[in-house]
């Protein structure tokens, strides 16, 4: 009998998140993977033993985790060059060190850096994301192109700016042209190979946006059913910014309000500085928000009140958020977020610690559902779409010996070791629908 290609069991240790708070486990379980889809999950033994019509082609090896593929909220493809440059606080910073990076990205560098980028993505273990091009169309077009060849899932947008901008239109033709290209943009590639791609409308903040932009992208994206991206309330001096452009509005989020950008598709990247009615705006309109806690340290742009937004009903997810992220790494964002839960707890006795597989759930279940996808991705359940990252755990502990008393150690414990040391050095695949899109070159030794 034919082979089916499509169809396929892998084995390991199989880790994910139903829920915030959590976490579930089984040693020695297994997947079978049809048609792009998990059809079938239990113990490796039972599904090995079961007869089918079709014979299983079974990926096998020993010491490995099985997760859900990670998903990054909030990330910028120009920006990957520029990681960890540069000292200042977000204004300068952009001034100084991004803009005149993200300027540059279009054409040859362009094509030559955004298939690297969706690899890099990949190699880490993230099988979802929501990105920002620069604010040409050729940009955010090559980024798709480079998408599309990754096999990843990803949300994209041009950037869209009309006050400050870097680009060389006349401030009258800006907010015209921008339209017109990210019209274009969308209808080309939102949905896009069976719903894998998708367009993001992308106003990068108030500070860079008039009223008039944010309106006409907001109405644009209702129109096209489709996600909305900017950021919000990530720095102090940005606020007072905000306050003198939009003396009018309330605070920050109300400008975005008066605009229609808060909906049930808008992605708001940090959102550090909100206040009581913020948070209830937001989650009135049942918006998300992109938690970047390793940007945010970078930066020092301040310490995010999780809590407060995950008791309003927000829907959270992590991004890396390069460049002021110094890596594509959803592992180290995960223990960024620990970390800031742990500094604002030396100041607030009652707040309760942030669980490595909380963190893990922002990062998978958490962040499918802060995209409008936990019923498509971001679990192991029978159903979901096979997005998955396959960890070698031998590579995250010390020493040689210490391989042998993983089979010991609890879920909690196999989890928080990949949240504490995990990376792409000890990520084996990475699969989208099924697909395999990366695979470590050392595989075959490992196996």
């Amino acid at each position: 009998m034919e082979e089916d290609v499509s169809l396929f069991g892998i084995r390991g240790f199989l880790i994910d998140t139903p829920e915030f708070g959590a976490l579930r486990g089984r040693r020695g379980g297994a997947l079978i993977i049809e048609k792009g889809r998990i059809s079938e999950a239990g113990d490796y033994d039972d599904l090995r033993r079961l007869q089918r019509p079709k014979p299983v082609r079974w990926i096998d090896r020993s010491q490995v985790a099985i997760f859900p593929g990670l998903i990054d909220c909030h990330t910028h493809l120009p920006q990957y060059s520029a990681v960890a440059r540069g000292e200042s606080e977000l204004l300068p910073w952009l001034r100084q060190h991004i803009f005149p990076v993200e300027r540059e990205f279009t054409g040859p560098k362009a094509r030559a850096e955004a298939p690297q980028f969706f690899h890099e993505l990949a190699r880490h273990g993230t099988t979802t994301a929501m990105v920002y091009a620069a604010i040409y169309e050729d940009s955010c077009e090559i980024g798709f192109e480079a998408a599309k060849q990754s096999g990843l899932r990803v949300i994209l947008g041009e950037m869209m700016m009309d006050l400050g901008s870097y680009g060389q239109l006349q401030p009258k033709k800006v907010i015209s042209v921008s339209l017109l290209e990210s019209e274009r943009l969308c209808r080309k590639w939102h949905r896009a190979e069976d719903g894998r791609l998708e367009y993001a409308f992308s106003p990068r903040f108030a500070v860079t946006c008039s009223e008039k932009l944010m309106r006409s992208a907001a109405e644009m994206a209702a129109r096209f059913d489709a996600y909305l991206q900017t950021h919000l309330a990530e720095n102090r001096e940005e606020l007072e910014k905000v306050h003198h452009l939009y003396m009018s509005a309330r605070d920050y989020t109300h400008v975005y309000e008066k605009c229609g950008l808060l909906t049930a598709k808008t992605m708001l990247g940090h959102c550090i500085h909100l206040n009581s009615r913020e948070i209830a705006a937001i989650a009135g309109a049942q918006s998300s928000i992109a938690h970047c806690p390793t940007s945010n340290l970078f930066l020092g742009s301040g310490l995010i009140k999780l809590d407060q937004l995950l008791k309003a009903g927000i829907p959270v997810g992590l991004g890396s958020d390069v460049a002021a992220g110094p890596e594509l790494n959803m592992w180290r964002v995960m223990r960024a977020a620990i970390d800031v839960q742990k500094a604002r707890g030396a100041y607030e006795p009652n707040l309760r610690p942030l669980r490595p597989s909380e963190a893990f759930y922002l990062a998978t279940h958490g962040g499918a559902h802060a995209l409008g996808k936990g019923n498509m991705i971001g679990t192991l359940d029978v159903g979901k779409e096979a997005d998955l990252t396959v960890v070698d755990l031998a590579a995250l502990v010390p020493y040689p010996r210490d391989r042998d008393a993983l089979g010991e150690l609890s879920t909690e414990d196999i989890l928080a070791l990949c949240v504490y040391r995990g990376g792409p050095h000890a990520n084996l695949e990475t699969y989208v629908r099924g697909k395999c899109v990366y695979q470590a070159p050392n595989l075959a030794s490992l196996s």
